[in-house]
């Protein structure tokens, strides 16, 4: 199982690859998740928001596990699943699963939609952690709909089996104010373009969108930030925004699926509604970063 000594560096939420009419694509599923364990990345997110999560069954998330520890081999880098949702009977079933499944650890959001109260948010990943596989706690009020306080953050992370926290809450504030009040356990930013920040604060890593396609450089930057050379991992991270930013222009995963299936890395780029792929003028944009060999010359 995970520890919180392993909740540090790169970690990528992977994608789930679909074909033409919608089903689970497995083949380049194992073959993306491969590639990313091959390079070096510090830990495996599968069912998170960027595999579409809210359209993937429990069976196919048996598939999804099964091919991602085949990925993984003897790599010795944890498996994360989500399970988390706006049920809280049914975020326990899947974490149980999960379990049997062998992932490492679980990634539970926020309950969404329902807009609970601070003392529910709280029971809530208390009913989780009670299965017994590490929990991570993902903030995300801005799909979520609602903001965990301080005061709430600290219980849950206090709770035995909580791991960590990815936070991807908008800014700073948060993690600077579970500092002030002496909390210590790993905190990985989920905001791509804020990663340096947050490890300046004393962030553990990334739970990055980005990594897939910047998988390299990513790691390099997180290497070069931890051995002291910033102002060089600052230089390297600066010339990577802008493509960050871009990923984000339409909802996610959409922009880095059409990467992906035009880098050749997953066959199709298909989404499952109410996901639908990106439109013209941010294919232009992404093919003018360069990213896509060849492009940046003729555009």
């Amino acid at each position: 199982m995970l520890t919180e000594q392993q909740l540090h560096g790169i970690y990528v939420p992977v994608v789930t690859p679909f074909l033409p009419r919608g089903e689970l694509d497995l083949e380049s599923f194992h073959k993306l998740s491969s590639s990313l364990v091959s390079q070096g990345i510090h830990g495996l997110v599968v069912n998170g928001t960027t595999g579409e999560s809210p359209t993937v069954s429990c069976e196919e998330l048996s598939l999804l596990s099964a091919a991602a520890k085949s990925a993984i081999g003897a790599a010795k880098i944890p498996l994360v699943l989500g399970t988390g949702t706006n049920d809280t009977r049914a975020s326990v079933k899947k974490t149980e699963l999960a379990g049997k499944l062998g992932a490492d650890a679980v990634l539970a959001v926020v309950p969404y939609y329902n807009k609970p109260s601070q003392q529910g948010i709280v029971a809530h990943f208390r009913k989780i952690a009670e299965v017994g596989l590490p929990v991570i706690v993902y903030e995300i009020p801005a799909r979520t709909g609602v903001r965990m306080e301080v005061d709430t953050v600290r219980t849950i992370l206090e709770t035995e089996g909580i791991a960590g926290i990815k936070d991807c809450s908008g800014s700073l504030e948060l993690f600077q104010a579970l500092q002030a009040s002496g909390y210590h356990k790993p905190v990985l930013c989920g905001d791509d373009t804020r990663l340096l920040e947050f490890m300046e604060a004393g962030a553990a890593g990334g739970m990055l969108v980005s990594a897939h396609v910047c998988t390299e450089a990513l790691l390099t930057i997180y290497r070069r930030f931890r051995e002291g050379s910033v102002e060089e991992a600052h230089t390297a991270f600066n010339e990577l925004i802008p493509l960050m930013n871009l990923m984000f222009e339409e909802p996610n995963p959409a922009p880095v699926k059409w990467l992906l299936a035009e880098l050749g890395q997953i066959a199709h780029g298909t989404l499952r509604l109410p996901m639908v792929e990106i439109g013209e003028e941010l294919r232009g944009k992404l093919r003018r970063t360069g990213v896509l060999p060849g492009d940046a010359l003729v555009l």
